[in-house]
């Protein structure tokens, strides 16, 4: 049987769009594994999809300074000498790899095990980790097309983001049993799913919570707000409920839903794409990342899918009016997506996947 091993790591979004190659990996005759870092949120998103999972030492590489700069090193020097002595014990056919630090040392690893690797970047620009994994590569997928012009053309491959099947496969019924609100059908005031990230988003959490006396007249709210940021003071409010974080039951939330409001990470955004959900994008400002978010709000912006709302310019008015443009203009929205062009991600990257493994043989 042929083996992969899968990494990536640090937030969901470095790791779900791996769990969704994992169906027709396996349909395709392959043994799935995945190393990660001992105590992520990848471990146990890999470990509840039933995957073997392998930690190890992971440490950040930070552009600027820190006193940990001096000793994360040592980590991924650690990271490095775990994952080259897993890949030797396990002799995967081919390792790919969605990014985040703890991808870097086994990509180097199997590079210098003559182990194919293929890395994927989500985001419009390529962010740091894959950047330092580039020689390691044997191809490079992207999500945007405008990222082919950063990443060497030789092993440059347009794929789109893999999206999970499941989210497709929703029952408003039992989303309705879950979360005990009447939403998303004939008659039902409209719902509004907020979307911070496995990590959470506080300023979206804070706005959001100030404007709902205005809000819940008119819509209901499902408010995923990230682990320890629930407001238990909240709990009794009529047409509102709220959850640290949600994964197997997200399919259903989705069903139930007419509008997004969501940071703009690349995994987030394509899957609101993929089923055609209106949205507004609140992408995390420039000072508090390196500006990935705001690339890919405006790529969306521009092509009629979303509406961009900046950090900066949120206010309780501000989201209110974007709110109510949003479900004026539902159809406009949904028209766009719709005339979107398929990227096939999963079928395109796991048929890529393939073809390296065969090479190889």
């Amino acid at each position: 049987m042929k083996k992969i091993i899968l990494t990536g790591g640090g937030t969901a979004g470095h790791c779900i769009p791996n769990l969704a190659l994992v169906p027709r990996l396996q349909e395709s005759g392959f043994q799935v594994s995945y190393i990660g870092s001992y105590k992520g949120i990848e471990k146990s998103l890999v470990e509840d999809a039933g995957l073997p999972y392998y930690g190890i030492s992971s440490g950040k590489l930070r552009r600027y300074f820190s006193l940990k700069n001096f000793t994360d090193p040592f980590r991924v020097l650690k990271g490095f000498q775990e994952a080259r002595q897993i890949l030797k014990r396990e002799k995967p056919d081919i390792v790919f790899s969605k990014g985040g630090f703890v991808s870097v040392p086994v990509c180097v690893a199997a590079a210098r095990l003559k182990i194919p690797v293929i890395i994927h970047e989500s985001d419009m620009t390529p962010g740091l980790a894959n950047k330092l994994c580039y020689r390691s590569a044997t191809k490079i997928c992207c999500s945007f097309q405008n990222t082919l012009s950063y990443i060497p053309a030789k092993k440059a491959v347009f794929t789109g983001s893999p999206i999970r099947a499941e989210l497709k496969e929703g029952s408003r019924e039992k989303a309705i049993e879950f979360t005990g609100i009447h939403s998303g059908g004939s008659g039902d005031l409209p719902c509004i799913m907020v979307v911070g990230g496995s990590l959470g988003a506080q300023k979206v959490n804070e706005q959001v919570r100030r404007i709902l006396p205005k809000l819940l007249p008119d819509y209901n709210v499902i408010h995923l707000c990230g682990r320890g940021k629930l407001d238990p003071t909240l709990n009794l409010t009529k047409g509102y409920v709220q959850y640290d974080y949600i994964d197997k039951e997200l399919p259903d939330l989705f069903a139930m839903t007419d509008l997004v409001i969501s940071r703009a990470g690349s995994n987030a955004i394509f899957e609101l794409l993929a089923l055609k959900k209106p949205n507004i994008l609140i992408p995390l400002p420039s000072g508090s990342s390196r500006g990935d978010q705001i690339l890919n709000a405006e790529a969306f912006e521009k092509s009629g899918y979303s509406y961009l709302l900046r950090q900066e310019d949120m206010t309780d008015e501000s989201l209110l009016e974007a709110i109510h443009s949003l479900q004026a203009n539902r159809e406009r929205y949904i028209k766009a997506m719709s005339q979107s062009r398929e990227s096939h991600a999963v079928e395109t990257i796991c048929g890529l996947i393939q073809d390296l493994t065969s090479k190889a043989m």
